[in-house]
């Protein structure tokens, strides 16, 4: 009974998960200069519920949102980002078990690992994945794509560093301490 609670839970944020992902995106991202390319706040929340939620979570609300948040705003999907936005939160969520931001303890260790993790992931996607498949997939000319990327990336991973960060340090504050509870 439990098991299926978790995934009735899981569901739902994933469905809320996307719909914040579309509106920060659509709403509270910074034009950067460069074509098509903003400072966005939705993956400081991607990395938020992937860490809550794990993996497969973070990987739907990437694909979900990013999906619906292209076809939104531009009438049509970019897929290749749309491919990173989902590798992305898959990778940010890998990390949820070791953070285990569920026990209310958040220590310099456990951010340290999620920057390390996020960072990583978001260089992988952003700098190698998404110009790639924007040469593959669109013929895209690539020191265009490759510029985009970069900016993408690292305007992503401060966000996140940032605001990602301050975000899964107040979700776990508003948890238990394991072993806090003593009796009298």
């Amino acid at each position: 009974m439990q098991s299926n609670r978790r995934s009735i839970v899981t569901i739902v944020a994933i469905g809320i998960g996307a719909a914040v992902f579309i509106i920060l995106g659509r709403f509270v991202s910074i034009p950067t200069g460069i074509p098509n390319t903003t400072i966005e706040t939705s993956y400081a929340f991607l990395a938020l519920m992937s860490i809550v939620y794990g993996p497969v979570a973070g990987a739907l609300i990437g694909l979900i949102g990013h999906a619906l948040k292209d076809a939104i705003s531009y009438g049509s999907i970019w897929w290749s980002w749309v491919i990173v936005s989902t590798l992305v939160g898959f990778l940010f969520g890998l990390v949820s078990k070791k953070i285990d931001i569920d026990s209310g303890i958040l220590n310099g260790k456990k951010i340290f690992l999620f920057n390390i993790v996020q960072v990583i992931a978001q260089a992988i996607g952003w700098f190698l994945v998404a110009p790639l498949l924007d040469i593959l997939i669109y013929a895209e000319p690539a020191n265009k794509v490759f510029l985009q990327g970069i900016v993408a990336g690292v305007s992503n991973m401060v966000t996140v560093g940032i605001i990602g960060t301050l975000l899964i340090g107040a979700y776990a504050k508003t948890r238990s301490k394991s072993g806090s509870l003593r009796k009298e």
